[in-house]
């Protein structure tokens, strides 16, 4: 027996602390009401299963078990949030995101003359770290926001997020409010709609189709982002939860924290070295990536930023 399995079947001190811990950091969480739930969805919470143990997980990112995790009623973006709406944030504040800072980001570019060039990302050759792609110029100089005002703003880094969602008086949403929102009102599908990506051969989320990563069909109308609004909504009302952009959350990154932690507003662990993200995004493919099912998750630094990963907030109900 792995030890994985050993502290998930098997009652520890370690995990009575660990509950003992997240309960208490559950109940002194930090609650967000002074924004406006213009543009945003009030869900009623309650309790979900959360996770999944199909076929298709990755057992290393920590999908499973499923479990029945209970939320307090919350208020989430109806859309990720847009270029538009980033603006107003930064022309607000004057807020410059770390990628400014930086004076560099990663840029989606597979299909570059020289794919030994140093700036290119060992093991994943089609991410160049491009000197001044930040969120106003995404690709890097000579590229711009025109005509993508409603799209999901993009190369912002968890820390730019949490930026914007206080100046907005919200936060972001915890893995287990994500996941309760993606899912629609459904039980235990792979996706917000159902089980078939593509029912009746309608592309209901925008991703990869072609040979990933050199030949994008497009063949759901979108060779990059898409703007927020461009595919139904989910049950709930919400738009975008699966593919164009990965989304942050609130959540350090661990994968087996949740199997002692709280199923009770869980906060994830205290501390870590990755954020969660969630969704995947329009470069994900069912050769490489399949990770836009609603259980599955993975993570990146805090200070990370790249052409597909974006976020939306939530807010919690006023007293």
């Amino acid at each position: 027996m792995n030890e994985t399995a050993r502290s998930c079947c098997l009652p520890t001190r370690e995990n009575a602390a660990t509950l003992r811990n997240s309960q208490q950091r559950s109940r002194d969480r930090v609650f967000a009401r002074e924004g406006s739930a213009k543009g945003m969805e009030r869900l009623t919470g309650g309790t979900f299963l959360m996770g999944s143990d199909s076929k298709h997980v990755f057992p290393a990112d920590g999908e499973g078990p499923v479990r029945a995790v209970t939320l307090d009623p919350f208020w989430i973006d109806r859309f990720t949030v847009t270029n538009e709406a980033f603006a107003a944030f930064a022309d607000a504040t004057g807020y410059v995101t770390e990628a400014e800072r930086i004076g560099w980001s990663f840029v989606f570019r597979p299909d570059g003359p020289d794919m030994a060039d140093p700036r290119r990302l060992y093991g994943a050759e089609w991410w160049m770290a491009v000197d001044g792609a930040c969120w106003r110029s995404p690709e890097g100089p000579g590229s711009s926001l025109t005509g993508r005002e409603h799209h999901p703003v993009v190369q912002v880094s968890w820390n730019d997020a949490e930026a914007y969602a206080k100046w907005a008086g919200k936060r972001l949403p915890t893995e287990a409010e994500w996941e309760y929102a993606a899912r629609g009102g459904l039980q235990q599908k792979l996706y917000p709609w159902g089980d078939e990506l593509t029912p009746g051969n309608q592309h209901l989320c925008n991703l990869w189709q072609g040979e990933f990563p050199f030949h994008n069909t497009a063949e759901d109308g979108y060779i990059s982002t898409a703007p927020v609004d461009a595919f139904p909504p989910n049950g709930y009302g919400l738009y975008g939860m699966t593919g164009n952009t990965w989304e942050w959350a609130a959540d350090w990154f661990h994968p087996t924290h949740h199997l002692a932690a709280t199923r009770h507003n869980p906060l994830g662990p205290a501390q870590g070295s990755a954020r969660v993200l969630r969704g995947g995004s329009y470069l994900c493919h069912h050769t490489y990536c399949t990770r836009y099912r609603v259980s599955a998750r993975t993570s990146n630094t805090p200070d990370s930023a790249t052409t597909h990963i974006g976020f939306r907030c939530v807010r919690d109900i006023s007293e």
